[in-house]
């Protein structure tokens, strides 16, 4: 998603090219991938974790102040400028309301002038929760708000649906707002293409989609019903992506780009181009390394010591009930990178990575 020159923060729908655009040059949009991780805490003094764990051993509670160091190690880095905050790689739904706010602050605090965007997740399963964090995120200025179909007590139907999501962006009738449609975790079946029939004469500041399924039909008549690029359509499996662009989408949010942002940009940039054979060359070492560390167990946690490892921010473990990444796997994820030319003894970061034995 792109933010258009001279746009205030939260005042405006931001609207997208009709193609991804790439990075590298001064005073481009930069392409339109993001993705927000829970940075990692210190551990309290006196404690017994590891240097750097994410969250502090008594409490496991959330260190804010290296919100800052991401901010900068994603736009020099990566080529990352817009970030999706709390979501689930994020784990936002793990943390506390109070807990999502102050993440959610900092992000649009430290990426002030940095960042061209920040979307922040506002979905709970409880609707007066929604709104608190809605109503919040407006206040502090973010760009854009999205939802995730409650899953505890779940829609029935698409009217079921809407009706929730409805309520949630009536709180914060100023800013964009995005469904984000992710099945295998929340179980609701309702299918994005039916959600979008319609939906903007419900929801007037429905803004688009983060498709994160594999289904590509389903993601495919998406586009179809876009035709006027009303909607912004963004794609969520970062393994698929290139598949999607070629579909219609419009963005990109995935957990990779924080560490394969820079990749996946040469990938954006060869198909702006039109160097399809470049395009398709990188999608598959991309693709190399997820099967690969998908093979051995992959996610949020092991994204987690991945982080870790490649930008020396100490992303630490998860919050219970998810465990901490292995050595082991660790070990075999670097070793990938490296024979994959993602990254090389240079690149490495002297930290540790919180990773368990």
């Amino acid at each position: 998603m792109e933010h258009r020159p001279g746009a205030r923060r939260g005042t405006t729908t931001p609207r997208l090219p009709a193609r991804p655009h790439v990075i590298p040059q001064p005073l481009r949009y930069r392409p339109r991938l993001r993705e927000d991780r829970v940075p990692g805490a210190q551990e309290r003094p006196g404690g017994q974790g590891e240097r750097g764990a994410d969250w502090r051993i008594e409490g496991r509670e959330i260190n804010f102040p290296v919100i800052g160091q991401y901010v900068d190690y994603l736009v020099k880095e990566q080529g990352v400028k817009n970030i999706f905050v709390n979501g689930t790689t994020g784990e936002g739904l793990s943390l506390s309301v109070s807990e999502r706010r102050r993440v959610a602050e900092e992000w649009v605090t430290q990426g002030k002038n940095k960042l061209d965007q920040v979307v922040i997740h506002v979905g709970a399963l409880s609707l007066k929760e929604s709104q608190e964090l809605a109503q919040h995120a407006a206040e502090i200025g973010a760009d854009g708000i999205a939802v995730i179909a409650p899953f505890f007590f779940k829609s029935q139907n698409k009217d079921a649906l809407i009706s929730f999501l409805r309520e949630v962006a009536a709180t914060a009738p100023a800013l964009p707002f995005y469904y984000y449609h992710i099945p295998s975790l929340t179980g609701v079946k309702i299918r994005a293409e039916e959600l979008l029939d319609g939906i903007q004469d419900k929801i007037p500041t429905f803004q688009g989609l983060k498709f994160s399924d594999t289904d590509l039909l389903d993601f495919g008549q998406c586009v179809d019903q876009n035709h006027q690029r009303q909607f912004d359509l963004l794609f969520g499996v970062d393994e698929q992506l290139l598949s999607a662009l070629v579909m219609g989408a419009t963005g990109a949010v995935g957990s990779t780009y924080n560490y394969l942002g820079k990749k996946t940009n040469q990938m954006l940039e060869a198909f702006e181009q039109k160097d399809f054979t470049s395009a398709l060359n990188y999608q598959f070492s991309i693709q190399r390394f997820i099967n690969y560390v998908i093979k051995l167990g992959f996610g949020v946690s092991q994204t987690k010591a991945i982080m870790t490892l490649v930008s020396g921010i100490p992303m630490g473990p998860p919050r219970l009930p998810l465990q901490k990444a292995t050595k082991e796997f660790t070990a075999n994820a670097e070793a990938k990178l490296k024979s994959l030319n993602f990254l090389s003894f240079s690149d490495l970061k002297d930290e540790p990575v919180g990773a368990s034995s």
